[in-house]
């Protein structure tokens, strides 16, 4: 499967708005979606498609170091995000265009949940989803309410999610800890906390 070409499809489906700077951000990369096990959910691409966690440059992308400084804190060395694939891991954001504004407003919210749903469809083998910040949870709690009636991440503190059990379905949700920006440079007590969740998470699916 080539994940840019079903989004593709996907969003002409859906009609967006958009359409090929959203698409701009996944990668045209083959994969066996039967083989990911794992999703992990940023908050917000980065404000340019080279930038982000599938970057076609040469040089490592802002959102690839900080994935890679991530795993490392887990004790787990990758060099790219195919190191990630490989892995039976797929990363990506729950708003799929960079920010116009300072916060991510409801409307932008909206309009991605559809897109997120489409994709995680993709992935039929998946046992663990982490959400990486609180607007993955709103993201995917939308998309839940509208599957089931019912959100399902509790209204409640990450911190205190970290340490009880989520499901959704067959799935284990592990709210978490943002993964990208400047704050996870200040915030390193959310860096090691996120780094466990990512052990937890990788023992649960083994």
């Amino acid at each position: 499967m080539n994940i840019r070409e079903s989004m593709n499809m996907a969003l002409i489906e859906q009609e967006v708005e958009k359409r090929e700077q959203i698409l701009a951000y996944y990668p045209e990369l083959e994969i066996n979606p039967e083989s990911i096990k794992i999703v992990m959910i940023n908050e917000i691409v980065a404000d340019q498609p080279e930038n982000d966690f599938y970057s076609m440059s040469q040089e490592k992308s802002p959102y690839i170091e900080a994935a890679q400084h991530l795993f490392s804190q887990a004790g787990i060395q990758i060099e790219s995000i195919e190191d990630l694939l490989k892995m039976g891991i797929y990363v990506t954001s729950a708003i799929k265009l960079p920010k116009t504004e300072t916060t991510i407003n409801n409307e932008q919210i909206k309009q991605s949940c559809p897109i997120l749903e489409s994709e995680l469809e993709l992935f039929p083998s998946v046992q663990a989803i982490m959400l990486n910040g609180d607007v993955p949870k709103k993201v995917f709690n939308n998309i839940t309410k509208k599957q089931t009636g019912k959100n399902a991440v509790p209204a409640t503190s990450t911190y205190k999610l970290r340490n009880s059990e989520v499901f959704y379905g067959q799935v284990r949700i592990f709210p978490a800890y943002i993964m990208t920006g400047k704050n996870i440079l200040i915030e390193k007590s959310k860096v090691v906390m996120t780094a466990e969740d990512i052990q937890k998470m990788l023992a649960f699916v083994q």
